[in-house]
């Protein structure tokens, strides 16, 4: 599984890369930016994320931007909606808005930190991304 960690804070994108570097192969990007650049550059070369850990409040562009950029540019590129990659938003932030803000803009889930490995484990099987065995 490809997977892309975006997040601006040091302790949380390694915890993420620690958590998920048995499933597979983990890059990591700062901020939206990155993100963007790395899900074009991965799309290009044909092996697009599987999994996308994006955080929201980033500098610069923010998680919910990078979102909206990313589903952008996988329809420009001929993946529908559903058929690229699963995005889940990592952020404190725990409110009803930005919790729809997220879903709206295609995520396919969303983790309130601090991320519990179980929980990030659940979600993974629920999106179809691991099996209970993994």
């Amino acid at each position: 599984m490809n997977i892309l960690v975006v997040e601006d804070d040091f302790i949380s994108r390694r915890l993420l890369c620690r958590y998920l570097e048995k499933t597979g192969n983990c890059d990591v990007a700062i901020n939206g930016n990155e993100a963007v650049s790395a899900v074009h550059d991965a799309i290009d070369n044909g092996e697009p994320y599987d999994l996308i850990c994006l955080d929201i409040m980033m500098p610069g562009m923010c998680g919910q931007e990078a979102l909206t950029a990313i589903r952008r540019l996988e329809s420009e590129h001929g993946i529908h909606l559903g058929q690229g990659s699963r995005v889940i938003m990592t952020t404190a932030l725990e409110d009803h808005t930005t919790i729809r803000r997220a879903f709206n803009a295609s995520a396919d889930g969303y983790v309130v930190k601090p991320i519990e490995k179980q929980k990030l484990f659940k979600l993974l099987e629920e999106l179809g991304l691991l099996t209970a065995t993994n």
